[in-house]
């Protein structure tokens, strides 16, 4: 079988991150931004960057409506940071245009762990990524950039990780699956470890 095509949403963000990490994991991995990229993947990343000029740019490429019904008919999509603001039905502290793609039955918080100045790295314990045992925690290292985390989350929605008691924003929901969708308020791509991805790619297959 073919490795499968996942996408990276290339209109702003830390594209080529993700898209180094998943071509190290054996995805055939491209950058889309057109509406005929998009029908041509079996699986998506949305980026970190900034939501709202992320969801602008989606608008103005005619890739919003798209995404949004591609989303909703089950296309696995993995979102770091901003990525899971965009993939949250609510948002909380959103600018007034602020848009969302929608898909996870969360209430995300933009901006939780508060400005640039706040941004930190640490621990995160975090479920499903253990190849034996997917309830075991493992511990990653979370790069926490203008951070959202997670304030509500549906009844369907598996929460991985929280943060961790010695750190900023104790107990707040920082990963979650809800099926196909995936969604860190940190960014592994920025680190030297892929099992975060490699949990993303094992989803893909799961769906494809």
């Amino acid at each position: 079988m073919k490795p499968p095509r996942i996408g990276v949403l290339a209109l702003q963000g830390d594209v080529r991150e993700h898209l180094a990490v998943l071509r190290a994991l054996g995805a055939d991995a491209v950058g889309v931004r057109r509406r005929a990229e998009l029908s041509g993947v079996d699986a998506l990343v949305l980026p970190g960057g900034e939501s709202t000029t992320i969801s602008r740019l989606a608008r103005t490429f005619g890739l919003f409506e798209p995404l949004q019904a591609a989303i909703a008919a089950g296309l696995p999509v993995y979102g770091s940071c901003a990525g899971m603001i965009l993939l949250a039905e609510r948002v909380l502290d959103g600018e007034a245009a602020q848009e969302t793609f929608g898909g996870l039955d969360v209430t995300v918080r933009r901006n939780a762990f508060g400005r640039q100045v706040d941004s930190f790295e640490g621990p995160v314990d975090m479920a499903g990524l253990h190849p034996a045992d997917p309830d075991r925690q493992v511990r990653v290292q979370g790069v926490f950039i203008r951070a959202p985390w997670v304030e509500q989350a549906g009844a369907g929605v598996q929460v991985l990780a929280t943060v961790r008691a010695d750190q900023p924003g104790a107990g707040k929901i920082v990963a979650v699956r809800q099926g196909p969708l995936l969604a860190t308020a940190f960014h592994p791509e920025l680190t030297a470890d892929a099992r975060v991805h490699g949990l993303f790619a094992q989803i893909v297959e799961e769906y494809r």
